[in-house]
């Protein structure tokens, strides 16, 4: 029996998957906890870590051990015809199936509901942009909102031309953040891609794009 098919029948391969997806979804809660809960900083890069130092350790003890009506045993232990591999793989797949599903509806909702949520008070918002954005002048008009910010594509001052992607990768997540804010109107990347480099003044911007902030760095 090959390396690949032995990885098979001891379910190595469902228990890397499993691992993987809940793992994904433990990230995911612990980001919502973290932001319900005030936790620290710390606590998502430890649960990455654990996570990270987990998998190997998961899928080690998948192939050193197998379930069965006894318990766990050592694989060497197990008589081939006593193995219910089979039994417990296809009850791994419903564990996998089920956790999919969990991790779907999750990204449905993140991307659909939860960027409703209320209108956080004037104050806040304009201390989440204070210092780090330029308002144009022309923004009292009715079809302007008042929570709407455009970024401009960050200007590269570095001399290599290798640290333009690194630029980029700034912008992306600076704008992947902001999206978050539900109350907050964000202007895509790629509607901004053709104000980089561009000699227009900062109220012109604002006004075609229709915000009432412009952010630029």
């Amino acid at each position: 029996m090959s390396l690949f098919e032995e990885l098979k029948r001891r379910n190595v391969f469902r228990v890397g998957i499993a691992y993987v997806v809940g793992s994904w979804l433990l990230l995911q809660f612990t980001e919502v906890l973290s932001g319900l809960l005030e936790l620290p900083p710390q606590v998502g890069p430890v649960v990455v870590t654990v996570v990270l130092f987990g998998l190997p350790l998961v899928l080690i003890f998948a192939w050193v051990f197998e379930l069965t009506p006894e318990g766990l045993k050592r694989e060497h232990e197990v008589d081939r015809e006593e193995s219910i591999t089979g039994q417990t793989g296809r009850k791994l797949d419903r564990v996998i199936i089920v956790m999919l599903v969990v991790a779907l509806g999750y990204f449905i909702w993140e991307s659909r509901f939860s960027q409703r949520a209320p209108d956080p008070a004037p104050e806040t918002m304009a201390g989440s942009v204070a210092g780090s954005a330029e308002a144009p002048e022309a923004v009292e008009s009715d079809t302007i909102e008042a929570r709407s910010i455009a970024v401009l594509p960050f200007a590269n001052r570095s001399r290599l031309e290798d640290d333009e992607f690194f630029v980029e990768g700034i912008h992306d997540d600076l704008l992947t953040n902001l999206a978050r804010i539900g109350a907050l109107k964000v202007i895509s990347r790629t509607s901004m891609l053709r104000y980089k480099d561009t000699a227009k003044r900062i109220p012109e911007i604002a006004a075609e794009l229709g915000v009432a902030t412009i952010m630029e760095g």
